[in-house]
């Protein structure tokens, strides 16, 4: 049978599901309620020709840098999704909750289907556009699906078998989905499930890792009726405030507690559902974390298992914040999955560094820290607060470069409230008044927003909405990846604005030149896996010791994270790291001491013929680097080969992403 009679045959199917409003045998729900969508609401016909809808490249790049921290462990995921079921064709993407694809991880040896059937970065997959699929379907069903072959509305998409899942924030909002799809998949619907459920899995570990970061200045009780379900995939999450009320829950909250939505428990006391009060609870996560207590609902009386989680400031704890106020300081939360991350480390050039900022710190000296990306900035700004005379006052983090302007000026400085209130928005530099205001990639600020900066600083006082003025007690370290110097040279960055921020600089070491490495990882696991024992294997151990961590401590507190999940046993083995640290040959190239800002540096070895072709390569890869601007989609393209195989030349050869 030819192609256009079997597109013309598989459009009458669905003309006449649709006209008839019967449900064929063998079809899906969630199929046919597509169908229906596509002709009575979209107007679209299955057997339309293609024509994409595709983001340019600069909208693409602003929606994947307002998803911040959530799209790199989303990315990480991804890796480990992919890694589970390559071989089989399939292609791991991301997409936004529009359906437009962020980021994807395909066989290099199908990257021309894939592009061929429109599966590329700024591709809009949303019912409207592409018809029945695994995203725009997921997206318009609000839950998992699974779209296999001829179940795609349009004919030109018969050949893929899509499965997607959400990615929810903490109220139940889609704000991604994540999904594996092949373009010529033999296999039954049936086998498909089997992909379905791993898809699954790493949506919803997403989607927690999301939920304790976005309330990581809230207590979180984390339940399940069986106990060894606490701290893993399934257990129940609720977001608790100052006063005892519940500000968010997850799916599996709402099911272990028989809620059929979350307004059953948001905005009412905890003590409404369990039988203690909020003292109790506050004590536990003072002087119990971690420790497993039962519990009973006061519905049923049913027996549940419990551990709840402190606040990462004290701000939480304090009763006199009203839920609105709470909800804002929560907005504060750094993108790490808890407890929020306290080690520093013993490395001879970080503890001098350490050294020298508590001093600069307690004589209110602003600091400036430079490093590579995923260095420990945060941390290392935490430390300073936590030891100094403002440690029991807010420690307030903000990305100057995540959002786009119009966002980062109300996160920063305040604005309106909710429309059905009265109160304003607190901005994050009122918040940190007392304590310390963290701006992290301040080298992003755009330069209208530098120059309001500048004036707080200066004026140590904002505006409120009414036009009063409030005093601040302001202690600021500004953090950076990039040469600040050089945004200055070429009009980026304000020069006032630098020196105001530029008390002193402190320059944090690349992990690779770090001597504390082994220390480093077992810590960050003991971080990662708090209520579970996990040990790595010599032969593992070993690569994650030799491996030059090109993403720095972040890439380490990703690939732990998801080793600690994956493993059996409590014991993560080599299977469970990324297939980058396994294909490490050991040629990566160290870094010289002081060039951690500097993607180009190398160092200076004997000249060999092995040596003269590593060297080739790796200029090479940096002229295309270069050429491309630093976007890795691009240079892969031009240089014809795999995002995957880029990173891993990338690595080898000691070149970081620092632009």
């Amino acid at each position: 049978m030819t192609q256009s009679v079997l597109a013309s045959s598989h459009a009458a199917r669905i003309i006449h599901t649709v006209r008839s409003g019967l449900k064929p045998a063998g079809i899906e729900p969630h199929v046919t309620r597509s169908w229906y969508r596509c002709i009575k609401e979209y107007g679209i016909e299955p057997q339309g020709r293609r024509q994409p809808a595709v983001l340019d490249p600069l909208s693409v790049k602003e929606v994947q840098q307002r998803m911040g921290e959530l799209l790199r462990v989303a990315r990480a995921e991804m890796e480990n999704l992919y890694e589970q079921i390559s071989g089989s064709g399939f292609a791991v993407i991301l997409a936004d909750a529009r359906g437009a694809l962020l980021s994807t991880i395909t066989d290099p040896t199908l990257q021309r289907e894939f592009r061929q059937a429109g599966l590329c970065h700024g591709a809009l997959w949303d019912e409207r556009h592409e018809g029945t699929n695994g995203i725009g379907t997921c997206i318009a069903e609000g839950g998992s699906v699974t779209v296999h072959r001829e179940e795609h509305f349009r004919g030109y998409n018969m050949p893929l078998s899509c499965s997607g899942a959400p990615i929810l924030d903490a109220h139940g909002e889609l704000i991604a989905v994540l999904d594996a799809s092949t373009v010529n998949s033999l296999d039954s619907r049936l086998i498909q499930r089997h992909t379905m459920a791993l898809v699954n899995m790493s949506a919803s570990l997403i989607s927690r890792w999301n939920f304790l970061r976005e309330f990581g200045d809230a207590f979180v009780l984390r339940f399940h009726s069986r106990p060894e379900f606490v701290g893993l995939l399934h257990e129940a999450l609720l977001a608790i405030d100052g006063n005892g009320n519940v500000l968010a829950a997850n799916e599996s909250a709402l099911l272990q507690l028989g809620c059929a939505n979350r307004k059953q428990l948001v905005g009412r006391p905890v003590s409404e559902f369990f039988q203690f009060d909020f003292a109790t609870l506050e004590m536990r996560a003072r002087s119990e974390a971690g420790a497993i207590w039962p519990v009973r609902d006061v519905a049923l009386g049913r027996r549940f298992f419990a551990v709840v989680r402190a606040p990462s400031t004290q701000q939480a704890g304090t009763s006199t914040r009203t839920a609105t106020a709470a909800t804002v300081t929560l907005a504060q939360a750094d993108g790490r999955i808890e407890p929020s991350p306290s080690y520093v480390g013993d490395d001879e050039v970080l503890r001098k560094a350490l050294a020298d900022g508590h001093r600069l710190f307690a004589k209110q000296v602003p600091i400036l820290l430079q490093g590579a990306t995923g260095t420990g900035k945060q941390a290392f700004a935490r430390a300073l607060h936590r030891e100094s005379r403002r440690r029991d006052k807010p420690f307030v983090v903000a990305n100057c470069a995540a959002m786009a302007q119009n966002l980062i000026e109300t996160d920063l400085f305040g604005g309106a409230g909710d429309a059905n209130t009265a109160e304003r928005r607190v901005g994050k530099i009122e918040q940190s008044s007392g304590g310390t205001l963290f701006l992290d990639d301040i080298g992003g600020l755009p330069l209208p927003l530098q120059a309001r900066l500048l004036r707080v600083l200066e004026t140590r006082e904002t505006t409120a909405l009414g036009g009063d003025t409030i005093p601040l007690d302001l202690h600021v370290v500004g953090a950076s990846h990039r040469d600040l110097r050089g945004l200055v040279a070429n009009g980026e960055f304000r020069e006032d604005l630098y020196y105001r921020l530029n008390g002193a600089t402190l320059v944090l070491p690349t992990l690779r030149d770090r001597s504390d490495k082994a220390e480093l990882i077992r810590t960050v696991l003991r971080e990662e896996a708090p209520d579970t024992a996990i040990e790595i294997a010599r032969d593992a151990f070993q690569r994650l010791v030799d491996y030059a961590w090109p993403g720095n401590v972040r890439e380490l507190r990703n690939v732990l994270r998801t080793a600690a999940v994956l493993c059996s046993e409590r014991t993560i083995r080599l299977a469970n790291l990324p297939q980058e640290i396994l294909d490490d040959d050991g040629t990566s190239v160290p870094a010289q001491a002081g060039c951690a800002m500097d993607a180009t540096c190398s160092a200076i070895e004997a000249p060999s013929p092995s040596t003269a072709l590593r060297e080739a390569e790796r200029a090479a890869l940096l002229r295309e680097l270069e050429r491309m601007r630093w976007n890795v989609s691009r240079t892969a393209l031009a240089l014809n080969i795999s995002r995957n195989t880029l990173y891993r030349k990338m690595h080898k050869h000691g070149i970081v992403l620092s632009h």
